[in-house]
């Protein structure tokens, strides 16, 4: 038996990792980049094949890593993580710095960053597991704290996309008692809340072509709470 609320136990951070150069660039929030060795630094970022990051990444041979602040803006959340990059320019009216590998590095609501050029890529089914060696490293802020994957679970209510390691169905998940008959749906991207005690119509009679009104998302990507 494997009961999978024990997975969100493990810990993890929450990063931006970005790829591409001052033509076309693009970005994913991970929870997977860790630091596999010392001397000298590497580390490692897993991403979806299905991403287009992943692509950008192979295509380019660098990557960047930004550690993203405990208060970052759901807008964050709506743009690095449940949008395409490939229909969709992320990095439009961000704030960034191109690295010397000329990788973008999203300074927005981040901490530090990093600069890896990529040494190795590991496939790992699902993902591709790229291992960079460390070319440049900053902080961009010192006052603000790292944003840690239970802080965006339990404070921020966020939960990972379906192209994220961590994922996990919320079938499989432990059912939650029966709400009142007025619900509220909540927005995985952005946090948006769409309250029925407020809103004139019942979300389940919502148009599927109906989208968030904060950040775009599509029906589908919001859960009853």
């Amino acid at each position: 038996m494997i009961n999978f609320e024990a997975l969100f136990k493990i810990s993890y951070g929450l990063y931006l990792v970005c790829s591409g150069d001052k033509n076309k660039g693009n970005g994913f929030v991970s929870n997977t980049v860790f630091q596999v060795t010392a001397n000298p630094p590497q580390f490692a970022a897993c991403c979806n094949k299905d991403n287009y990051t992943a692509e950008v990444i192979k295509k380019h041979g660098a990557f960047s890593v930004s550690v993203m602040d405990k208060n970052a803006s759901a807008e964050m959340f709506g743009t690095f993580g449940y949008r395409s990059g490939k229909d969709f320019d992320k990095m439009a009216n961000m704030d960034i710095k191109y690295g010397e590998t000329g990788v973008p590095i999203v300074m927005n609501d981040c901490v530090s960053y990093m600069e890896l050029r990529v040494v190795q890529t590991v496939d790992v089914g699902t993902h591709l597991m790229f291992i960079g060696e460390l070319i440049s490293a900053e902080i961009i802020d010192d006052t603000k704290e790292p944003l840690t994957y239970l802080y965006y679970r339990e404070v921020k209510k966020g939960v990972a996309p379906k192209n994220a390691p961590t994922y996990v169905d919320k079938s499989k998940l432990i059912a939650k008692p029966a709400q009142l008959e007025l619900k509220s749906y909540k927005c995985l991207a952005c946090g948006y809340i769409y309250d029925e005690a407020v809103e004139s119509i019942r979300f389940k009679d919502l148009p599927d072509d109906w989208i968030c009104p904060v950040c775009g998302s599509e029906k589908s990507d919001f859960i009853e709470i």
